[in-house]
């Protein structure tokens, strides 16, 4: 049995879903099949920056910010030191994967997407996607499938090296957000991230090279937290992946293209899942459009630059304890160096003003 469709999306997460709501929008005929049901849960942060909203309301997808909590700015915490900077446009917004998950769903059944869910790929070759005895043609083919996407390996499109791994843990509590920014709480080689979702729930996320670090254990780390969940439940049962700064030579072959984690992943120290491949979904339409994949290929290495650099500092940061005592030092004694460093994070700073900032930065860590 054979069919033919405009565009075909391997991966109904919140990536593929997103894609292909820009591609409809764009007037192209699209499938969406996943192997899982929707809505669908996976371990995540759950934070989606302002810039991932602003990409998409840029495609007419308004989310139901009642099933979240917006959050203000970002917050970083040692045993001894905490600053926090606000974003300098709007608020980002916490969300529980699987109410993402839904929404975007329901909103590409509105645009009019086929959508395929128990529908695992078998194979891909261009132009060609296999569910099981079902042969689909298309014109594009996008692999979405995350980290350990098939569609990539059946491209061809290897990483240039394997990523030095980390491992994360996700578990939500029932307690009220005590604050309303996003709290990154640092410890020796493991930080913790705290997630408003809701108006009485949290997410707290793990991140380590340690793949037996889970939550419970973690929590011994970082003892404030620890005393203020002492009187919270938790609400779901502890989700774990795997995460890493992988990078691909390309993220196109012929007429198939990656989109999200399995075009290669930033590490979730940054933050930025959700956000950059929202922005890649925008990106990748917008190339389909013109009929070239090349254009994706470039705003894709674009869109990535910011992100991966700022996770490699953060890395960085993570091997040389001393160094980020210092750094939270400098953003707490001088509230607006962290605010311009989180405007370069956003990408709203110029060239000059990152420049500036990041010399401010170094000055500071030389004077401590």
């Amino acid at each position: 049995m054979s069919s033919r469709e405009h565009a075909f999306v391997v991966g109904g997460g919140p990536a593929g879903l997103v894609a292909a709501i820009a591609l409809r929008r764009k007037g192209l005929r699209v499938t969406v099949a996943d192997g899982g049901d929707a809505p669908g849960d996976k371990a995540c942060g759950e934070g989606i920056l302002p810039t991932g909203l602003s990409a998409l309301e840029r495609l007419g997808i308004a989310l139901d910010s009642a099933e979240g909590r917006a959050f203000r700015g970002i917050r970083f915490v040692n045993a001894r030191t905490s600053a926090d900077a606000v974003f300098p446009s709007r608020p980002g917004l916490g969300m529980r994967r699987i109410a993402l998950h839904r929404q975007l769903a329901r909103a590409a059944e509105r645009a009019g997407v086929d959508l395929l869910w128990h529908a695992p790929a078998s194979r891909v070759a261009e132009h060609h996607v296999f569910l099981g005895s079902k042969k689909f043609q298309a014109d594009w083919v996008i692999g979405a499938d995350g980290y350990h996407s098939r569609v990539r390996q059946w491209a061809g499109l290897a990483p240039r090296k394997n990523p030095s791994l980390r491992f994360a843990y996700r578990q939500h509590f029932s307690c009220k957000p005590w604050t309303d920014y996003v709290e990154v709480h640092w410890a020796a080689q493991a930080q913790l991230y705290i997630t408003p979702v809701s108006d009485d729930e949290i997410g707290i996320v793990v991140l380590s090279r340690n793949s037996r670090l889970r939550v419970k254990d973690a929590l011994q780390l970082f003892p404030r937290v620890a005393e203020k969940l002492r009187a919270c439940e938790t609400t779901t049962a502890e989700r774990g992946a795997a995460t890493g700064n992988l990078m691909l030579r390309a993220v196109h072959v012929g007429q198939v293209a990656l989109l999200g984690d399995a075009s290669g992943s930033v590490d979730a120290i940054a933050g930025e899942g959700l956000s950059l491949a929202f922005q890649q979904a925008e990106a990748l339409a917008d190339s389909i459009a013109q009929g070239n994949l090349a254009h994706y290929e470039a705003a894709h290495s674009r869109l990535r630059r910011r992100p991966l650099w700022v996770a490699r500092q953060l890395l960085f940061l993570e091997n040389y304890a001393w160094l980020e005592k210092r750094v939270l030092r400098a953003f707490a004694s001088d509230r607006k160096l962290f605010q311009r460093m989180l405007a370069v994070h956003l990408g709203h700073a110029s060239t000059f003003s990152s420049a500036t900032a990041g010399a401010w930065l170094g000055w500071r860590l030389l004077a401590a």
